[in-house]
């Protein structure tokens, strides 16, 4: 785990040597028989993870924690010697590896806490954190039940609220999790069709109805796509009546299948500028019990983009994952492991209350070489790439004097400003 609490560069994104090891080759050969070795297993990997999950619930939570399921392409577009890569959705790179995640997150403040899952698609199955061996793959949707159950079977201390983006908007989907005792979920709909008030219309009529009658309160200040709005509220009941529709027409199935009628909770959301002008909407359907105030439904909605902040992270801001050389979703999965409890380090650091926290963040900025906007003491990367100076610096100094570093730093200066050593 050493040798990813380290921002890395695209051109630079292997292992790193971890400054108390021989040599980097020495490092590269481990990394690469660990990664490679098939008796290590994604779901030991992922016990220190599922650890770190149950103690940051206990102590971040307040009374639910939060679990955030949400998808990301890993896109190798170059990477030849991937030979399991599977077609992507997306336009410009069709080949790579689909990950999804778990990931818990704080219902205090809305702070990353721990993955709970990882699943990486691949052409010879799915490698998952949760399954002792590659597994068949199932639809997006249908992977999400399981790994609800897995989650809450986790013995976490908190109720938990699945919250999850427009593409679990779907009426079978919501009857099965509303089946399952104890199961709260959050999920940003589509324009739908619901009964409301005795006849079937779609949410944005509701919306324009509660807006005429002047429903909506203002709740709090938020940013949106990083500028400055407010976040406006208004809730009501809504029952989904119609048959849910199978989608898989790679088989064949487009049944239409009847089941009960699910009253839920209509939650809408809007987002606006200062002069009142509408930027977003959400309509978001749940389940959670009507003491959890609409405004708070909405703040944990709005609290679902830490997993994106993870994703930039493992990303472009952070591990260069879309860089890795492991030709392999197997070793790919795995490094993903390792690479999250550093990510779990410095979200850890990041929020940490401790006297001499605000200390060590500035020290690990400092070291990073990173500038900071104006306003902002840190960020994730920055603390990654300061905490590896910090570690090499403290192996540097078992090693050497300080009158020998002092030494050698004179004469690497010395080039520098042309004078012979």
């Amino acid at each position: 785990m050493t040798a990813h609490l380290q921002a890395s560069q695209a051109l630079a994104a292997g292992i790193h040597a971890v400054p108390d090891v021989v040599s980097s080759f020495a490092a590269t050969i481990a990394a690469h028989r660990f990664l490679n070795n098939e008796r290590v297993s994604l779901r030991s990997l992922a016990q220190p993870l599922l650890a770190m999950g149950r103690a940051e619930a206990a102590s971040a939570c307040d009374r639910f924690a939060l679990v955030v399921h949400d998808w990301s392409q890993l896109m190798y577009p170059e990477h030849q010697a991937k030979l399991d890569r599977v077609a992507l959705s997306s336009r410009k790179v069709p080949e790579g590896y689909e990950l999804q995640t778990v990931l818990l997150v704080s219902d205090r403040d809305g702070v990353p806490l721990a993955p709970a899952v990882l699943s990486l698609r691949a052409a010879d199955g799915v490698h998952c954190s949760r399954s002792a061996r590659v597994r068949s793959p199932a639809s997006p949707l249908d992977e999400l039940d399981p790994a609800m159950s897995f989650v809450e079977r986790q013995n976490l201390g908190r109720p938990l609220v699945h919250l999850v983006d427009a593409e679990a908007d779907s009426v079978g989907h919501f009857r099965q999790w509303a089946a399952r005792p104890g199961r709260y979920f959050v999920v940003r709909g589509d324009d739908r069709l619901v009964e409301h008030a005795g006849q079937e219309q779609r949410c944005s009529a509701i919306r324009q109805a509660l807006a005429a009658a002047a429903t909506f309160t203002f709740t709090r200040e938020i940013l949106y796509h990083g500028r400055p709005a407010q976040q406006w509220v208004a809730e009501t009941t809504v029952r989904l009546t119609r048959p849910a529709q199978r989608n898989r027409p790679g088989r064949g199935d487009r049944r239409r299948i009847p089941g009960p009628p699910l009253e839920l909770r209509l939650v809408l959301v809007e987002a606006r500028d200062e002069q009142g002008t509408t930027l977003a909407v959400w309509y978001l359907l749940t389940n959670v019990p009507a003491e959890v105030e609409a405004s708070t439904v909405a703040l944990w909605y709005y609290w679902r983009w830490s997993i994106e902040s993870y994703f930039k992270l493992l990303k472009s801001a952070g591990m260069q994952v879309e860089a890795w050389q492991q030709t392999t979703a197997a070793a790919i999965a795995r490094r993903l492991l390792v690479a999250s409890m550093a990510c779990v380090t410095v979200w850890r650091l990041a929020r940490s209350t401790h006297p001499q926290a605000e200390h060590a963040r500035r020290l690990l900025v400092r070291l990073s070489g990173r500038q900071m906007k104006y306003g902002r003491t840190h960020t994730l990367p920055a603390l990654l790439a300061g905490l590896w100076v910090l570690l090499a610096m403290l192996d540097a100094m078992e090693h050497y004097s300080l009158t020998d570093l002092r030494k050698l730093a004179e004469l690497a200066l010395s080039h520098l400003k042309g004078q012979p050593p």
